[in-house]
């Protein structure tokens, strides 16, 4: 049997590849995840990147697939097994960026180029500002200032080593003297320290070691993406996640340029979608890779009334100030004016450069100064509240981007106490919005403004402010809403609805490879909402018994371990790296280029003998209670994602109970046996399993052409119930709350109105017909799942 590639997917199955993982591990594993019931498997990037990498993000040659994976041959043969059994591929690739590696020769086209600067062929590949530094390439590698590292650096086989790092040497400079043969190359070896402030080529977020790539530029788009093309007409892909789209300076035009060379393929984009946000209509994509739907299935699962009890009971106890972790507004706004400031202080300026350029080209812009540029550009950069506008020069400019703009710009003239001085602000606005003009200094500050504020918002909301508000950590996950963490079942409907009618062929997710916590843990801690109380009073008798360096990280460390399960305490192997990623990452106390070590350690220490010690048992009196909403939660959300609109991606191991951390926690090579499991996890093996199969054999009941219509308790708990059915052939009903349900008497007379005919409970085989007693349906599982028939 062989997949039709024109066909979407009806469910994915990711495979987080590494050397510890590769084509041939994933071949073994077609024959179970096929039965299991998944159309697609969804493999992370396979193009070439730096040894040893555990993600592939890191691409250093577009034109051959990874040899440490298996090769182009390995990926076909994992290929024709995966159709030989009725299975198609999804290959995740990676436009923003390319590896600045160590070695550099890795990557040859960037090698060429720090070789022969601004003349060589591969130029126009890279976002480097040739303008800054001379004429040359910061490349911030240094473990101190040049002066202090001389010793270090050394012409050997005719390249330029320094420790690990090897990097070319301009043709004729090989015989010059160390400090003349310095001088003369095209780029600037100079201290790690600088790349904050001084970094003159675009990279990934703040990541240095990522280069960032031009695929806004035919010929680069060409080169970079003729092997996934190839894999793709060849047919031994099918189907493509983009990662980062934000990143690039046009991503609605990239996206036509890749449908146009994929023939239309199906394609869905990492587009982290904020609050009320809408993906674009005119992008031509299926969807996003699914966190708005993340948000939505987790958000149902929380007590609304218990997060904001859970919320004043945090504050109360770790006593931190609004903005830094005690209100989220005002966390978030202090949390990007840091990372406007600080880690983005290179980007920051180069954006103020083009902005001048854009300014000195007309009368009516001058003499608006650096200084004010630089103000204007931080103070709207720091109040878009999504990740970035998408105007683009002599095109019309949509309403939701000029009214985001115009939203952040009357903020911004705040901060000049001169009124004439604020009228910098509308000139950033426009040139932000590509109103000012079509030349090339405008396209250039318009394309970097929303490039820049899309790695704005990504470090300050998920890498740091996310760390520092944490009163419930489940919904600190990417594209969350901590100050908004419960969806009530209307909102819920409507979500979906809108998805059905919009984006059917969108991707849907619970857990991924940036997940901070697997959907299992998050299931386990949203739990804490309907004991809020209870928790609170448990974290002030745990403090007094292990005192911790700060009220935050207890909270966070004693959380972080009730969610991943109190059968045996966690290992201080996951647990730490967790916890210390935490602090540094909320840069509070310790962050990662400036770390406090006594602090660090006292961290350590703390989750040793806390959490990870003997008295991690005092969280299983609360574990036993909140048993039966663990149980509703991790089974409801799993079979609302299997049967909601749009296309489930399941990662690696989460048919099963799976309880897993930040990465590189939840990277660990998985465990793809056959192995039922028991219990909880044998339940959700077999819910997924029946609903994927599902899926695959009736593809038409949850694809485009079906339709999705939500269903109403009747009765007094009928808000613990949310149902819905797929074209009037499937019905699902899930349990909510269910400590609050059993508080308050149960299901009594709350009956479930079934559309006409009889159904069947695809678990039990149990035929059921007209209304429903909830208190029958849901007896036996908090999750019932009905065919018709």
């Amino acid at each position: 049997m062989t997949p039709d590639s024109a066909r979407p997917p009806t469910a994915t199955y990711r495979l987080q590849l590494q050397p510890a993982f590769p084509f041939r591990a994933a071949e073994l594993a077609v024959p179970r995840l096929a039965s299991l019931g998944v159309s697609h498997l969804h493999l992370s990037p396979v193009l070439e990147a730096v040894p040893g990498s555990t993600h592939g993000y890191d691409v250093v040659d577009h034109s051959a697939v990874r040899a440490e994976l298996g090769g182009e041959e390995g990926l076909r043969a994992l290929s024709r097994t995966a159709r030989s059994h009725g299975l198609g591929l999804i290959l995740d690739i990676v436009p923003n960026h390319m590896a600045l590696p160590t070695p550099a020769r890795l990557n040859g086209p960037l090698w060429e180029v720090l070789r022969d600067g601004p003349a060589s062929r591969y130029a126009r590949w890279f976002d480097i500002d040739w303008s800054e530094h001379g004429g040359k390439v910061l490349l911030p590698v240094l473990g101190g200032r040049l002066g202090d590292e001389l010793e270090h650096l050394a012409v050997d086989g005719g390249v330029l080593r320094y420790h690990d790092h090897a990097f070319p040497l301009r043709p004729g400079s090989e015989r010059l003297p160390l400090p003349e043969l310095l001088d003369a190359q095209w780029y600037r070896p100079a201290w790690w320290r600088l790349a904050r402030t001084e970094l003159n080529y675009r990279r990934f977020f703040t990541v240095s070691e990522l280069i960032a790539v031009r695929v806004e530029d035919p010929e680069v788009f060409t080169a970079t993406h003729a092997k996934v093309i190839e894999l793709l007409s060849e047919g031994v892909v099918d189907g493509l996640r983009v990662d980062h789209p934000d990143g690039l300076a046009d991503p609605a035009g990239y996206l036509h340029r890749l449908a146009g060379a994929t023939g239309g393929r199906w394609t869905v984009v990492e587009k982290i979608l904020g609050g009320d946000e809408r993906l674009p209509a005119g992008w031509p994509v299926a969807g996003t890779t699914g966190y708005d739907a993340l948000r939505h299935l987790d958000g149902l699962f929380v007590d609304p009334g218990g997060a904001a009890e859970l919320g004043a009971r945090y504050r109360a106890f770790t006593g931190l100030p609004p903005d830094r972790g005690g209100d989220w507004p005002a966390t978030l706004r202090r949390a990007a004016w840091r990372v406007v400031t600080h880690e983005l202080a290179a980007e920051v300026e180069r954006l103020v450069r083009s902005a001048g350029r854009v300014c000195e080209s007309s009368l009516h812009l001058r003499d608006h100064g650096a200084w004010a540029l630089r103000t204007a550009l931080r103070e709207i950069l720091v109040r878009l509240p999504v990740y970035r506008p998408y105007a683009v020069p002599g095109r019309p400019v949509a309403p939701v981007d000029a009214g985001l703009l115009d939203e952040a710009a009357q903020g911004a003239r705040a901060a000049f106490s001169v009124p004439e001085e604020a009228h910098v602000v509308e000139a950033v606005r426009d040139a932000a919005l590509g109103r000012l003009g079509d030349g090339p200094d405008h396209r250039d500050f318009c394309a970097r403004f929303a490039q820049t504020a899309s790695a704005l918002r990504a470090k300050s909301v998920e890498d740091t402010a996310f760390y520092r508000y944490a009163p419930l950590l489940s919904a600190t996950e990417v594209g969350g809403t901590p100050d908004r963490p419960s969806v009530s079942p209307a909102e819920f409907h409507a979500y979906c609805s809108r998805l059905q009618r919009d984006w059917p062929g969108s991707g849907t997710v619970l857990s991924t490879h940036d997940t901070k916590r697997s959907a299992d843990v998050r299931a386990r801690i949203a739990a804490l909402t309907e004991a809020p109380e209870r928790w609170a009073e448990l974290m002030e008798r745990l403090t007094a018994r292990v005192p911790a360096p700060d009220a935050h990280v207890a909270w966070v460390a004693w959380q972080t371990a009730f969610g991943l399960g109190t059968t045996a305490p966690p290992e201080a192997g996951r647990l730490g790296p967790a916890v210390l990623k935490s602090v540094r990452e909320a840069a509070l106390r310790t962050t990662w280029t400036e770390p406090d070590t006594g602090y660090e350690e006292a961290v350590a220490a703390f989750v040793a003998a806390g959490p990870c010690g003997p008295d991690h048992g005092a969280l299983t009196p609360l574990a036993e209670d909140l048993a039966p909403s663990v149980r509703a939660n991790t089974l409801g959300a799993a079979l609302l994602h299997l049967t909601m609109p749009g296309v489930p991606d399941l990662y690696m191991g989460t048919e099963r109970a799976y309880a897993a951390l930040v990465d590189p926690d939840n990277r660990r090579v998985p465990d793809l046996s056959g192995d039922e499991g028991a219990g909880l996890s044998a339940e959700k093996l077999r819910l997924t399993r029946a609903a994927l199969r599902l899926r695959r054999e009736h593809p038409g009941w949850f694809g485009p052409g079906g339709s999705y219509e939500p269903l109403g308790a009747e009765g007094p708990a009928a808000a613990h119930c949310t149902a819905f059915a797929r074209s009037g052939e499937t019905v699902t009903a899930v349990t909510r709350l269910p400590r609050r349900l059993a508080a308050a008497g149960g299901w009594r007379e709350t009956v479930l109105p079934l559309p006409a005919g009889s159904w069947r409970e695809v678990l039990t085989g149990r035929v059921r017909e007209g209304r429903v007693a909830l208190a029958e349906l849901l007896e036996s599982c908090p999750v019932a799942l009905l065919v018709r028939g």
